[in-house]
């Protein structure tokens, strides 16, 4: 069969071409929208941060004194990368851990469907929530003393874990049920099925997700208020109070000072690079799994 010519098509009308242009030309006008805020955010963020950038700014802890040298963000950096590295221990594991269970095992039951209910319930619940949580559970009670790390970082499982079981999920549905038939027609356990085959399987978007996860828990400051408030010099012990970026920008911007002002927005700068090489990582494993 020959192609259909051109000219029998019918003719579009100027009505219709009109409200075509109007339409992209909304659509156009809602996304500039949309990235005035995101690039004035970076406009204000590398105008202020990086003239705050120097060398003793990474290497140096908050003095604490209001007049001189206000010194660096060394402690709230590291402080951050414990705490979600204590996070990450806590979120990933039970989170896929979950996600293999609604997956495997639960499926389309009654008690599956209600965990997913909660897992989606938890996903829309206010950070300031698992930081208060946290505080009345543990800080009130008095679990292993008052403020501490470790508090901090439950705090941040909670918020990040849901994100972990939702991506988790959807990455171990993506696996062809074909492979875990051959596996088990093989003879091979249930449990071996999921640990040599599903796992290594959906291994890069479960790492997507995760990474995702622990780039939503580094910028998270409410949590941290309840559980951890702040300190000024560096430490490794998650059982005492420790500085964090989030709470050294919350408190650094209030100062009438300056000099301690422009600290908060290089810690700013400092934050959103590290949340971005997280989200860059992620992205970057995701599309190797695609091409895979």
């Amino acid at each position: 069969m020959s192609a259909i010519s051109t000219s029998t098509l019918p003719r579009i009308s100027d009505r219709r071409r009109y409200a075509d242009k109007a339409m992209r030309g909304l659509l156009l006008a809602a996304t500039l929208i949309a990235l005035v805020p995101l690039v004035l955010v970076i406009y204000f963020l590398l105008k202020r941060g990086l003239s705050s950038w120097s060398g003793s700014f990474f290497t140096t802890d908050p003095t604490g004194s209001f007049f001189g040298n206000p010194g660096g963000i060394r402690s709230a950096i590291v402080g951050s990368l414990e705490m979600v590295a204590l996070a990450s221990v806590i979120a990933i594991p039970v989170g896929i851990g979950v996600a293999l269970y609604l997956t495997e095992y639960g499926r389309d039951h009654w008690f599956a469907n209600l965990v997913r209910y909660f897992v989606d319930v938890m996903t829309g619940v206010p950070s300031i929530m698992f930081g208060l949580f946290i505080y009345i559970v543990l800080v009130l009670g008095h679990v292993g003393g008052t403020f501490t790390a470790w508090k901090g970082a439950i705090a941040l499982s909670l918020l990040m874990m849901p994100i972990v079981v939702r991506s988790a999920e959807v990455v171990l549905l993506l696996v062809p049920g074909h492979l875990r038939e051959a596996a088990l027609a093989l003879g091979a356990p249930r449990w071996r099925v999921l640990t040599k085959v599903v796992l290594p399987t959906a291994l890069p978007g479960l790492l997507t997700g995760s990474l995702l996860a622990i780039a939503r828990g580094m910028g998270e400051t409410a949590p941290l208020l309840f559980t951890v408030t702040a300190a000024f010099g560096l430490t490794g012990n998650l059982g005492a109070i420790m500085n964090s970026l989030p709470v050294q920008i919350y408190n650094d911007i209030q100062s009438p000072r300056t000099a301690i002002v422009d600290r908060a927005w290089g810690a700013g700068l400092t934050l959103v690079l590290i949340v971005l090489i997280l989200n860059v990582i992620a992205r970057a494993v995701a599309r190797r799994s695609r091409m895979a």
